[in-house]
């Protein structure tokens, strides 16, 4: 489209019909236009409210785009967003996109004219924040927060470092934060997604002991796939199954085992490059170190023995069909990585299976990045009443509403006791997981690490998590990490141009490796072909801005 001026009505039809494949509620037959969110006319100055509630008088409609959840409703299905339209008037028109098609789906919205009022969950990288700020695509909230955001403007004067992790190199704040304090440090409950779990009840029954060593798991894995530990007389086990480059799930945990935790995918902001680690201030790609290739070829044996599911590499993102891995008739799944069990096997079955420790002298990742979130919503140009979307927004900041917003609505998730909101029970046979996505976008908010202690107690399995790694995980872990750093407009403009290829590259081999075998053979060529795309000059970028921001924590 770029080049050519007779592409237009080429790329306009395929537009249209990304939209319509990309939304859960798109037409099938109209074009982009149509498709694409319509927005609402300006309120009367006479119908707003600038304090109290509701926010106008007269109805208003907002239209806002955002991801959703693979097992959850239309946000406007959902009770939290009927309880705020019936609190402030506002009435919400969602485009909900499946998490898996959101990004594509947000990229081809901010190409074309036809933007939401709102992007909801926005997901916006630094360099969507700083491109789409420049042009003028999303607009600068400060002065909205100064006049109509009360409870994000308590939030900053709390937590003044929120404010400045939010807060642009040019001063301005483009995105709203989201955020869950829970833990801190190589404590906190996102420094290691991975777990390994290990059908316990059939090493029991093959009178096996839980693996130590990286080998010692082989040798159990052998078992499981030749000694029909579930007894059905079927050579049905699944040794052990994973979600290739996902956040969470990865076999890259496993790397650690060989000195070099390889984590593959960074989920809150794609400036950063993946297999990124830190040693004594120092940043490397683990996919270029010799112990890199170790890994590779080491596991890639394993998939060879029928140890490894195949399925584990045609995921793409999406955990329904990981899930359903745990979830069959006769138990098949050997073990499996993820960040609790309940979510993959399911409550009943959760208690066969057994948390594996770090092996000796294996290296765990201290994952990269911040407990905060620069991805919550952003204003489009076109949003007509910002004033009201502001307050819409800001009322999800207060404390209260914000707890509901990330795990549900009181008298579903919570009851009210002398003013905490206390969990209640599942009912049986309900993952909490599986649940949550039903019932709570978790997508704005902040919850600080008080309001755990003085408002709503941590998710019995958050809890459970965060035991585990500090418990077994923190005294292996790296003592480092990169952290979520705002880079400048001409960091990020040279990320953009070097990242993608390299990562491209270094996912695809990856793969390539494990099911094919060869990285021995092609590795010369892959360390060669990396430097000539710009991977020295990557690294620079990420050491500069680390030395810079330790420079100024000091």
């Amino acid at each position: 489209m770029k080049k050519r001026l007779t592409t237009v009505t080429m790329v306009t039809m395929s537009l249209s019909l990304v939209l319509a494949a990309c939304s859960d509620k798109a037409p099938a037959a109209k074009d982009a236009a149509s498709a694409s969110p319509q927005n609402s006319e300006k309120a009367s100055s006479k119908s707003f409210n600038e304090s109290g509630y509701p926010i106008v008088k007269d109805k208003v409609t907002l239209k806002m785009v955002s991801p959703k959840a693979p097992l959850a409703p239309n946000y406007g299905e959902m009770e939290i967003f009927k309880r705020l339209e019936e609190q402030t008037n506002v009435h919400v028109d969602w485009d909900n996109v499946p998490e898996a098609n959101y990004n594509d789906k947000k990229n081809i919205l901010l190409a074309s004219s036809n933007l939401p009022d709102v992007f909801y969950g926005a997901r916006f990288t630094d360099n969507d924040l700083m491109k789409y700020s420049k042009d003028g695509t999303i607009i600068p909230l400060n002065d909205l927060i100064d006049k109509y955001m009360p409870n994000v403007k308590k939030l900053f004067e709390k937590r003044p470092e929120l404010k400045a992790f939010v807060t642009a190199p040019d001063g301005k704040i483009y995105s709203l934060p989201v955020a869950e304090e829970l833990g801190k440090g190589q404590a906190g409950i996102g420094s290691n997604p991975d777990f390994l779990f290990l059908n316990k009840a059939w090493l029991d029954k093959l009178s096996l002991k839980m693996p130590t060593t990286i080998e010692e798991l082989h040798n159990v894995l052998t078992a499981f796939k030749t000694k029909d530990p579930n007894g059905n007389g079927k050579a049905d086990e699944v040794p052990m199954s994973f979600m290739n480059t996902f956040w969470t799930g990865d076999i890259g945990y496993l790397f650690g085992a060989f000195g070099v935790p390889d984590k593959t995918y960074q989920p809150g902001d794609n400036s950063f490059i993946e297999h990124l680690n830190v040693k004594d201030g120092k940043v490397n790609y683990a996919a270029i170190d010799p112990k890199y290739k170790d890994a590779v070829a080491y596991f890639h044996k394993w998939v060879e023995e029928g140890l490894v599911d195949k399925d584990s590499f045609t995921f793409n993102n999406n955990p329904a069909p990981y899930f359903a891995k745990g979830k069959t008739k006769d138990v098949t799944l050997g073990s499996y990585l993820w960040w609790e069990e309940t979510e993959i096997v399911g409550p009943d079955r959760s208690k066969d299976y057994a948390l594996v420790p770090p092996f000796k002298e294996m290296v765990v990742k201290y994952n990269n990045g911040s407990p905060w979130s620069r991805g919550g919503p952003v204003i489009t140009k076109v949003n007509k009443n910002p004033e009201i979307t502001a307050r819409w927004l800001d009322l999800q900041y207060e404390p209260k509403m914000a707890a509901q917003l990330h795990w549900g609505p009181i008298g579903v998730v919570f009851d009210e006791k002398e003013g905490k909101l206390v969990q209640k029970p599942l009912d049986a046979g309900v993952a909490a997981g599986e649940f949550r996505q039903k019932v709570a976008p978790n997508m704005t908010g902040v919850i600080l690490a008080e309001d755990f202690q003085n408002l709503v107690a941590p998710e019995p399995r958050a809890l459970e998590r965060m035991n585990r790694i500090k418990d077994t995980f923190v005294p292996q872990m790296e003592k480092e990490n990169y952290p979520s750093i705002f880079f400048t407009p001409e960091e990020l403009d040279k990320i953009s141009k070097i990242k993608p290829d390299i990562a491209k590259l270094t996912n695809e081999k990856r793969s390539k490796w494990l099911m094919e075998g060869g990285v021995e053979k092609e590795w010369d060529t892959y360390l060669a072909t990396l430097r000539k795309m710009g991977l020295d000059d990557l690294l620079k970028i990420y050491q500069d801005a680390l030395d810079r921001y330790n420079k100024a924590a000091k």
